[in-house]
């Protein structure tokens, strides 16, 4: 299945005035990077943030987001968002933020 092109170009235009990221072709989707580091992406219908362990467990407990669970071993500090968590600007914002935060604190690849 393709990824969700309109919601990549949601993101490509919350993106757009950040330097430093690197958009990748990967998980049947696309990405983008931090330092080398995955950062956010599109996976089918649904955005991917890479956000951490420390806010993994809460992020879970909210309304449309799920495991990043693609091959049966979920990755965790990945969350997946489905439309009911990211239909509103400032939430897809708040979940890209995350991911941005995240991949920021990594060290380069």
């Amino acid at each position: 299945m393709a990824y969700d092109e309109g919601l990549a170009f949601r993101i490509e235009e919350i993106l757009r005035d950040k330097a430093d990221l690197d958009e990748k072709r990967m998980f049947g989707g696309i990405a983008w990077l931090v330092n080398g580091n995955v950062a956010v992406g599109v996976y089918e219908e649904s955005l991917i943030s890479r956000i951490g362990p420390e806010d993994y467990q809460s992020a879970l407990s909210k309304p449309g987001v799920r495991e990043f669970d693609i091959t049966g071993r979920p990755m965790k500090g990945w969350i997946m968002a489905s439309d009911d968590a990211i239909n509103e600007d400032n939430d897809l914002k708040y979940w890209i933020q995350k991911g941005l935060e995240f991949g920021s604190s990594l060290p380069a690849k």
